[in-house]
């Protein structure tokens, strides 16, 4: 690692590289299959209205907690300053040398960077920075600043930034405006986009130093907005930046329509909805309908002051439910995961709790050519597996499982039988009404809840487990003790997701999700713990891919060695988006695939 950090503080010396003829000509953008959508010329995103007004305030409330601003470190992950880099309010602050489109499964096209040039076998990728691209202080960004992120990224940064350098070989000053990297063998061919898509820091506004340390200060970035205002714990204001350098360019136009845009912070669910109909928020999502018909009866939205609208994505649906620790005892076998699995009473929970509205989650790339639900695997994913006879369950090999059905009455002794012989293989006995392992120990565990609906989900599955004899406590935390425990791993289960959200196109993310590598990596995101070689592999083999039909043939072959292990007990799910907000607020009438884009939205009159 010194040696390779070495190379990178050699930023004068510029390395003499194959002639240009040599290169492929510089293209606008990339696509991890195929290739991108839109053409050279276009003028700008077709989610985005080009002619959308600026002018106006917008606040967003969010649940939890911040006490820093420098969103590339580890120390106090567990706040988060919301809106520095966002996946749902935008880059406000920093931005990275491409920008996706949420309209392809997998684009990006150019920003901070102009065009790049690429090897065909994406063994090396070279960003030509725009020479109009500037800090927010006003000064330049240049190959300087890439290289300078990198090298603190790798030094004091947190995962997933601080992992990336172990797949560089070395990274090169290659003009004025020009930086070029080299991969090495770990790289797969995802990864050049990943690079495109890494925020970029100001080498001379950050010290190496003191990179690691938390800041309540505004920090210098390249986005269009920068931080006016800090109330710790409580407020961020975000103001436009009227020297933003990417206004005008295709990838932005359209974008960042709000003068102002504060972020209010709020311990629980509930004081965040009252917040919102007092008006003090402009945006409110609520994915559970019986919740809406029942709390949206307020006057503002009764009187069409707050508007209520349902979009469709094209993605696969988040993946939640509860989240086991497989790093313990007690859940290590993956039949006890899957009897717990099979007591999780889906056809009670949408019947009383979710007005039937619904469907049941049982693939992690549900919906999509992706899921491996219901489809026999083919000749790819067979080889694929072959080297891990039993890691997936026949059934769910031939396509033909389905998760147990109930009576939805909350007791389907069927069900409960099927659980309780999968414990009993397991060595596990039921003595006393209590269920005993094979050393005479209770089988009991604790779930971590944040929220009301959280705590009834959890409630209704404790009452199941119960009547097996096992033990289930529930303690409610605010989010950031939440996130405090998931950062450390301190939990039994929890309630955890799989993403911010449902891809088309999965990728190196799936390292930090289900990954080895990851397990036992403080503040990753692989929440259950999973350390497989099988799914190692999976996950190699979809980076890998050249082919459509190679990719998805891992990404199946991924998706049911996850069903099979069982981490997780996933929910339900509605594949509709659902947001209430004030009515001034407009967006575009194009829906992109990825649903609705609020840093497209705009104020109509104030």
């Amino acid at each position: 690692m010194r040696r390779t950090l070495s190379l990178l503080v050699a930023t004068a010396a510029i390395t003499t590289l194959a002639p240009r003829a040599a290169l492929a000509e510089p293209v606008h953008g990339l696509s991890m299959h195929g290739t991108p959508a839109l053409p050279a010329d276009f003028k700008n995103f077709p989610y985005a209205n080009p002619d959308a007004p600026k002018g106006g305030k917008i606040t967003y409330c969010v649940i939890g907690s911040f006490d820093n601003l420098n969103p590339f470190i580890i120390k106090s992950l567990r706040t988060t300053a919301r809106g520095m880099i966002d996946t749902i309010y935008g880059n406000l602050v920093f931005e990275s040398l491409m920008q996706r489109s949420a309209d392809e499964a997998f684009s990006i096209y150019g920003l901070t960077a102009k065009s790049v040039n690429i090897d065909p076998e994406r063994k090396w990728i070279e960003f030509h920075l725009d020479p109009n691209a500037k800090w927010s202080d006003g000064q330049q960004i240049t190959p300087d600043d890439v290289i300078f992120t990198y090298e603190v990224f790798t030094e004091k940064g947190r995962p997933p930034y601080s992992d990336r350098m172990a797949k560089i070989e070395k990274i090169e000053k290659t003009g004025d405006n020009s930086v070029r990297f080299n991969f090495n063998d770990k790289a797969d061919r995802e990864f050049p986009l990943i690079i495109a898509l890494t925020p970029i820091v100001p080498k001379h506004a950050f010290s190496k130093d003191t990179f690691d340390q938390t800041t309540l200060k505004p920090l210098v970035g390249s986005g269009p907005y920068t931080v006016a205002e800090v109330k710790p714990g409580e407020r961020i204001v975000f103001k436009r930046n009227p020297e933003y350098w990417a206004r005008d360019i295709p990838s932005k136009r359209g974008f960042d329509n709000y003068d102002q845009i504060t972020i209010e912070y709020f311990l629980n669910a509930a004081a965040q909805f009252e917040a919102f109909k007092k008006g003090i928020c402009d945006t409110f999502t609520e994915a559970d309908p019986v919740k809406r018909a029942r709390g949206f009866d307020f006057p503002a939205f009764k009187n069409g002051d707050i508007v209520a609208e349902t979009f469709k994505s094209g993605l696969p649906p988040v993946v939640t439910g509860f989240m086991f620790n497989t790093r313990l005892a007690k859940f290590a076998n993956p039949e006890v995961r899957q009897a717990l699995g099979m007591l999780y009473d889906f056809e009670w929970a949408n019947r009383n709790l979710f007005a039937g509205k619904y469907e049941r989650t049982v693939s992690y790339w549900q919906g999509s050519e992706l899921s491996a639900f219901g489809v026999p695997a083919n000749d790819k994913e067979k080889a694929l597996l072959a080297p891990f006879p039993d890691a997936v369950r026949p059934d769910i090999m031939d396509g033909t499982w389905r998760p147990p059905v109930t009576d939805g009455s909350g007791q389907d002794r069927k069900v409960m039988k099927q659980a309780f012989e999968l414990f009993k293989a397991a060595g596990y006995t039921l003595q006393g009404g209590k269920m005993l392992d094979a050393q005479g120990a209770p089988f009991a565990f604790e779930i971590l809840t944040s929220s009301e609906a959280e705590q009834r989900l959890a409630a209704l599955y404790q009452r199941t487990l119960e009547k097996l004899g096992i033990a289930v406590t529930i303690r409610a935390l605010e989010a950031d003790q939440i996130q405090s425990r998931k950062q450390a791993f301190e939990f039994d289960a929890l309630i955890g997701v799989t993403g911010f959200t449902g891809t088309l196109s999965p990728g190196i993310e799936q390292i930090g999700r289900w990954g080895s590598s990851s397990a036992q990596k403080p503040g990753s995101f692989n929440l259950a713990g999973v350390s497989s070689p099988a799914v190692d592999a999976m996950i190699d083999a979809m980076l890998k891919a050249r082919e459509k039909e190679d990719f998805v043939a891992a990404v199946r072959a991924l998706d049911r060695l996850l069903i099979s292990g069982n981490y997780m007990v996933p929910f339900q799910h509605n594949s509709e988006q659902w947001i209430a907000f004030a009515k001034r607020l407009k967006h575009p009438e194009k829906t992109p695939i990825f649903g609705y884009q609020l840093p497209v939205w705009w104020s109509q009159g104030g």
